[in-house]
């Protein structure tokens, strides 16, 4: 079944998401997010070849959200499928080579697989439940030795979305070296899975954003929550907060400086 989701995947991407890179318009939908050609394509080949693995529903961002929750409600505890399949559809519109497919696989309210790739960069991030995370065959994390503290940590830091006092806070005194925010949460995860981000703050992500990168992460070893409970799968799963570290000794560095700044 992994080997099958990670053939589909890549081939929609070629077939569907390159071929309109630099090539397609774009228009707003009502929420004033981006959507594309190349987003309507791909997720309806995407349900298509998931369907044909093993016949579950797909939960994919282009759905209305009333769509979306009732295949959540009738579906997540036997088995559903959740994509983006194309994350970081602003990245894309704008010519910008950080945007990802993303897929998971959901039984029982948690994910037990999922993968998220990066056709620009060929990279194929993956992770199975209890097996571990995996960058195109290499296991997660890549990097060898965490920082010693905070202070010397690469952030992911979306200020956008947080409260005013943290994003001021972050903004003037923040507790780490250097930040970015590259504007693809499901890569975003992916990197700090693999070392290159240190430490991650998100102030609320939707399901398909979080969906196969917070399995990846916990796989390589990660910690992760929210700003408000220390059981990151608790509470909402349409609008979730995200604190997490690949290394667990930062992660708790992390999480109380800003459960202390809030």
């Amino acid at each position: 079944m992994l080997n099958a989701l990670l053939d589909i995947v890549k081939v929609v991407a070629q077939r569907e998401i390159v071929p309109r890179y630099l090539k397609v318009a774009h228009e707003r939908k009502v929420d004033g997010s981006i959507i594309t050609e190349a987003d309507m394509a791909a997720q309806q080949a995407l349900t298509e070849g998931l369907q044909a693995i093993n016949g579950c529903p797909v939960l994919g961002e282009e759905m209305t959200p009333e769509e979306q929750q009732a295949l959540w409600k009738q579906h997540n505890e036997t088995g559903l499928w959740i994509l983006d399949p194309v994350d970081g559809t602003s990245n894309f519109a704008n010519g910008l080579p950080y945007f990802a497919v993303s897929v998971a696989f959901y039984q029982r309210g948690r994910p037990v697989m999922g993968t998220v790739y990066a056709p620009e960069a060929n990279e194929l991030f993956w992770a199975e439940a209890g097996k571990g995370a995996f960058l195109n065959g290499e296991q997660l994390p890549i990097k060898g030795r965490a920082p010693e503290n905070l202070k010397r940590a690469m952030a992911g830091v979306d200020l956008k979305r947080l409260q005013p006092k943290l994003a001021s806070v972050l903004a003037a005194t923040p507790p780490y070296v250097s930040q970015r925010n590259f504007g693809s949460s499901a890569l975003d995860w992916c990197y700090v899975a693999a070392g290159r981000l240190d430490i991650y703050l998100h102030g609320g992500q939707k399901l398909w954003d979080y969906a196969a990168g917070a399995l990846i992460l916990q796989e390589a070893g990660g910690a992760l929550c929210t700003l408000d409970s220390d059981d990151f799968w608790a509470g909402d799963p349409w609008q979730r907060s995200v604190v997490c570290a690949w290394d667990k000794a930062i992660f708790s560095q992390w999480r109380d400086w800003i459960r202390a700044n809030q």
